[in-house]
């Protein structure tokens, strides 16, 4: 696979994980088919706007299945496509890799971010010449 085409699937996968509440609704999903209502209980700070935007996106991206009942008063149901299954295979990887690496990140940002503060108390003509 040429690197440009890697990279143009890498670039989708990460859009489509990156919103803020998908990861968390995949894995609610992961179980038991849910309503809204009970989407929205687990997850108390999204908004119910904010809810049905993303499950509206979970739905356009072929990952959530919407489905409704006609009943009175209307049932709808949630549940994860076979994609969105594989899906959460991968994020487990991811998981595994942050627990193995997370600590190491964590300190390398507190390293990399104490070099920063410590050039910005320099006063400026103690600096490296910047490079033009």
């Amino acid at each position: 696979m040429a690197f440009d085409e890697r990279s143009t699937h890498l670039q989708l996968a990460i859009e489509i994980i990156a919103d803020k509440w998908r990861i968390a609704l995949l894995h609610l999903l992961s179980g038991d088919a849910l309503r809204t209502s009970q989407l929205q209980r687990r997850l108390e700070d999204v908004s119910p706007k904010m809810l049905t935007q993303t499950l509206r996106g979970l739905e356009r991206d072929g990952l959530v299945e919407r489905v409704a009942y006609p009943e009175v008063p209307p049932r709808v149901e949630y549940r994860l496509t076979a994609r969105a299954r594989h899906l959460l295979d991968a994020l487990d990887d991811l998981c595994r890799w942050s627990e193995t690496y997370g600590s190491e990140t964590r300190l390398a940002r507190c390293s990399y971010d104490l070099q920063i503060e410590r050039i910005s108390d320099l006063p400026s003509s103690s600096r490296a010449p910047s490079s033009k």
